[in-house]
């Protein structure tokens, strides 16, 4: 079986409930390979049928994944809740964490005063929440300023529950979906829980390539997930150039379901090419918590009549709304002066170290990728030895596999916890980890 786990089962329920356990205690961490399907029918004295039927059901719910010549293991991050339920495994410690992907919490404007201005609100009742009025009105005239028509309107508990929300209301189990590739795993991983394909799409510096696009949307994907800007892992940044040649090729699948991901818009110093309405269903998203703080629950989703009614009614049928006071908390914080000049301090302390480490980086003789956001990405021949080298070195870096699906190999590095002192050591940590020069890990 595994090196530290003994799957079990004499039937496909059976089997698949015994790897889960070993999934949901931790005994089949994040990455563990799996026997192929013949070798665990041997070892479990069943057909190979009933090996693979249990596979097929793990995969389908996302628990596990086949990577052609890589085998069958489970997911980076298996929609099974356990007592290990991270992303990457926490570094050392003494190490600089550059894995993590939060904003820098130092950055990050005080709640304590919001909260307790809120603190005499009067109570709301059931037949009285949803999209609180102060937030649905700031919100309209920051998405009209950016292109994007407000007229319909919701919240979601932040942009990750808005596209599971998105996709749960329009698509149906083993529907294609196309994203990102290299993009945001907690994406790709929310994609294949609810048993839907992914299908990869290229991505460069000015965001999904067109031709990419068009391959994925005629292979029959009915919903197409963008990144607006600060992609999640290479920092690209969708261009007009870029964003007008995708209307044309999505002019010609008029049917499929635009999600937009605006995730750090604040954060941003580069404008906003919005992909608004170029389909007949379109959402677009934008989250507080990279600007404002993790903690803060909430993204605003704008989109046509149909979608957002779709969005909102579920929402009813579960959760019901989200809460009405971290709602003020958020109308608050937009509206304080002072917290939009510590959002401009962040912005321009990100754009400040991003640049400076990829300035380190190619005097070095490394290339990277990372426009905006919090993000670098530089492709490696080796993503294993590179990362491994790294952490020896003190610093913990993402692996690329976390983030690819058919892309070539490289490394993430989030640099809100990287001082200024510190650029220059990483970057000559990366030159003897990588060995010199990679080949671009993007194709056009």
């Amino acid at each position: 079986m595994t090196a530290h786990y003994q799957i079990v089962g004499s039937t496909a329920a059976e089997i698949s409930a015994s790897i889960e356990e070993g999934v949901r205690t931790g005994a089949l961490a994040p990455g563990t390979p799996l026997p192929p399907v013949r070798g665990l029918a041997d070892g479990l004295g069943v057909s190979a049928g009933t090996a693979a039927k249990a596979y097929q059901t793990l995969r389908s719910r996302g628990v596990i994944e086949t990577a052609g010549r890589n085998g069958t293991r489970v997911r980076p991050r298996p929609p099974v809740s356990g007592g290990r339920a991270t992303l990457v495994v926490p570094p050392p410690a003494g190490t600089l964490d550059l894995l993590s992907g939060e904003p820098d919490l130092r950055l990050l404007p005080p709640l304590g005063t919001y909260i307790r201005r809120l603190a005499d609100a009067d109570p709301v009742g059931y037949n009285h929440a949803g999209t609180h009025p102060d937030l649905a009105e700031a919100a309209a005239g920051r998405l009209t300023a950016d292109g994007v028509d407000p007229a319909h309107l919701t919240v979601t508990s932040g942009a990750l529950d808005g596209i599971d929300r998105l996709l749960a209301a329009n698509l149906r189990p083993g529907d294609k979906v196309a994203v990102e590739d290299p993009g945001w795993a907690a994406v790709i991983d929310l994609v294949a829980a609810q048993g839907l394909e992914v299908v990869g799409v290229p991505v460069d510096d000015e965001g999904p390539t067109p031709a990419g696009t068009d391959l994925a949307l005629a292979a029959g994907a009915r919903a197409f997930i963008v990144t607006s800007r600060a992609h999640n892992p290479t920092g690209a940044a969708v261009t007009r150039r870029r964003a007008a040649d995708l209307r044309r090729v999505l002019a010609e699948h008029p049917d499929v379901l635009l999600v937009e991901d605006d995730h750090s818009a604040e954060l941003s110093t580069v404008p906003l090419h919005t992909l608004a309405k170029a389909t007949r269903n379109w959402a677009f998203l934008r989250s507080v918590s990279k600007p404002y703080g993790p903690d803060l629950r909430l993204a605003v989703l704008a989109g046509d009549a149909a979608t957002i009614a779709r969005v909102a009614g579920r929402m009813r049928l579960g959760s019901g709304w989200v809460s009405t006071l971290l709602q003020r908390v958020v109308a608050g914080l937009w509206a304080d002066p002072s917290v939009v000049d510590l959002v401009a301090t962040a912005r321009d302390s990100y754009e400040r170290r991003r640049g400076a480490l990829r300035a380190a980086l190619d005097a070095h003789g490394l290339e990277s990728q990372g426009r905006t956001g919090i993000n670098v990405w530089v492709p490696v021949r080796d993503e294993t030895s590179v990362v491994t080298a790294l952490r020896d070195a003190g610093y913990a870096v993402a692996p690329g596999s976390l983030y690819r699906l058919g892309a070539p190999a490289g490394i993430r590095i989030t640099i809100s916890r990287l001082d200024d002192d510190a650029i220059e050591p990483l970057a000559a940590a990366v030159a003897a980890a990588a060995g010199g020069r990679a080949p671009r890990s993007f194709s056009a």
